[in-house]
């Protein structure tokens, strides 16, 4: 077994090549990982994927399985670029734009560097969203003056969308978060501290019934509690 310094010895592999170490962003360093070697299962397991799933990001280079014996098993690089795969993923980015992200993560030399390379994509992404967003929402104001000329007194019509009662401190973080600042920038912007500015974005979060700060912005976005 591991001890946390020395690899594992590949034997066979489904990708192309071994996956290269890169600095990883702080965003995906876990607290908590699991302990080396990881079995396919527990790997499944941790991350709340399929054992498909697992294969179809060896197909792309994404990760890469080594072998201990006959057993199937990940390392901590391989942990940790599933761990940022988890991330992109959460937000619907396309597999390819995650390649192109290792790419470039590979040219990273220090930690600001790969911390600023995940944030810019993350800002891509969060365009991407609220553009798409800007879209549904035109639509959806297109169906109910449509239906509103036909169906007056029809109570089906869909009401104008409210939004939740947010703080001052609260409505000018998320404004923050919609304009792409990291919780650090935030703090700074907002002379807070770190763990204060989590714990706004958490009350941000549940008052906008979200799972995540990407989707509390979308749905801030959407019922136009911040510009787009």
């Amino acid at each position: 077994m591991s001890n946390g310094t020395h690899h594992l010895h590949p034997v066979t592999s489904t990708s192309a090549k071994s996956t290269e170490e890169i600095i990883f962003p702080d965003l995906v360093l876990l607290k908590d990982p699991p302990r080396e070697p990881v079995a396919i299962a527990e790997m499944a397991e941790f991350f709340g994927v399929t054992h498909r799933t697992l294969h179809f990001y060896e197909e792309k280079g994404l990760i890469n399985a080594q072998r201990m014996g006959l057993m199937r098993v990940y390392g901590r690089n391989e942990i940790a670029r599933m761990a940022l795969i988890n991330v992109c993923r959460e937000v619907g980015m396309p597999i390819s734009v995650i390649q192109d992200l290792f790419d470039t993560l590979s040219t990273a030399t220090s930690k600001i560097e790969a911390n600023l390379i995940l944030e810019e994509a993350l800002l891509a992404r969060r365009r991407e969203l609220a553009a798409n967003l800007s879209t549904v929402h035109r639509q959806l104001q297109q169906l109910n003056a449509l239906l509103d000329h036909e169906e007056a007194a029809d109570s089906r019509i869909m009401p104008a969308p409210r939004g939740p009662a947010l703080t001052d401190i609260e409505s000018r973080c998320l404004q923050l978060m919609a304009e792409g600042y990291t919780p650090i920038r935030i703090a700074r912007t907002l002379e807070l501290k770190t763990d204060e500015v989590a714990a706004i974005e958490r009350n941000i979060v549940g008052k906008l019934d979200a799972q995540n700060r990407f989707q509390a912005v979308a749905k801030a976005v959407l019922l136009g509690i911040v510009a787009n």
